[in-house]
């Protein structure tokens, strides 16, 4: 069978997308490692009608309203590469399979690279967080830190202050002119140089020197790439962020590659669940415009 349109990636975005093009019947393979990014994360903020909502709730929900339409086929497993061309395209899955369509979307979604410090990975999503609108409130105005990991996290610092009150760990990874201080400074932010020695208890921050500050949660700007290099095996071309590399997308979501378009996390910054379902909903349009205006 040749698929109107193939779905790499079946979390918020890629949902978004098919859902757009199953309205307009067309045919929809979705295919789905399950490996949403914010599966760590106990409820999801900020989702207008969906906030303080668990994540794997709402993803869930979004698949059975998905498979209430015909033309949905949902593979769970993984989509290792992508060939072929406009119209002719093929994904080949682990379990060897090759599926065919006319278009291909990818939507899978990015990988996170944590600074490299004991004990951080295990809290992300559930103390350490990277968007203070998804996870800012529920501090409550307590203390909070933001581990720096590059330039964006001085904007962080920068921001987070409006959330509760910041201790900014440079931690080696940036560097502090007299102008950055003395902003930090205006905003109420406390500057510890100190490196960290790690992370523990629920947001603890021991530093190499002995001490330890409790907090009631940390920010951090990951470096992004885009989940899985099915796209760049395609011969899509990646563009360089603040955060990272993404998919290159025109205004309609399309790659560079004629046919293979891109959505979500993986082909936009900022980063978070309605701003995913927001650019998959669009790019499940211009897909769909692009079927009909061949």
């Amino acid at each position: 069978m040749k698929y109107d349109v193939m779905v790499v990636g079946g979390s918020y975005s890629g949902m978004a997308a098919a859902l757009q093009l199953l309205r307009a019947r067309r045919s929809v393979l979705v295919i789905d490692a399950g490996l949403r990014r914010n599966r760590f994360a106990s409820h999801s903020h900020g989702f207008l009608g969906q906030d303080g909502i668990s994540p794997a709730e709402i993803a869930q929900s979004a698949r059975q309203q998905l498979e209430a339409y015909p033309t949905l086929t949902w593979i769970e497993g993984t989509a290792e590469t992508a060939s072929g061309q406009k119209d002719r395209f093929v994904i080949a899955t682990h379990d060897g399979a090759r599926h065919a369509g006319r278009r291909v979307l990818f939507a899978a979604g990015v990988s996170d690279t944590l600074p490299a410090i004991d004990g951080l990975w295990e809290r992300w999503g559930v103390s350490v967080f990277h968007c203070p609108y998804c996870h800012g409130y529920e501090l409550d105005k307590g203390r909070i830190g933001v581990i720096a990991a590059g330039p964006m996290s001085l904007h962080q610092a920068q921001l987070i202050p409006e959330w509760g009150e910041v201790t900014f760990f440079s931690n080696s990874a940036v560097a502090l002119d007299d102008t950055i201080r003395g902003d930090l400074a205006a905003r109420g932010v406390t500057i510890e140089e100190t490196p960290i020695a790690r992370v523990d208890g629920h947001a603890d921050i021991v530093l190499t020197d002995g001490r330890r500050l409790t907090l009631a949660g940390i920010f951090t700007a990951p470096r992004n790439a885009p989940a899985t290099p099915i796209a760049e095996s395609l011969g899509c071309a990646l563009a360089e962020t603040p955060l990272g590399a993404q998919i290159q997308t025109d205004d309609a979501k399309e790659t560079t590659i004629p046919g293979a378009f891109a959505c979500g996390d993986a082909a936009r910054v900022p980063h978070s669940v309605s701003l995913a379902v927001a650019d998959g909903a669009w790019a499940g349009a211009q897909l769909h415009r692009s079927l009909v205006w061949t």
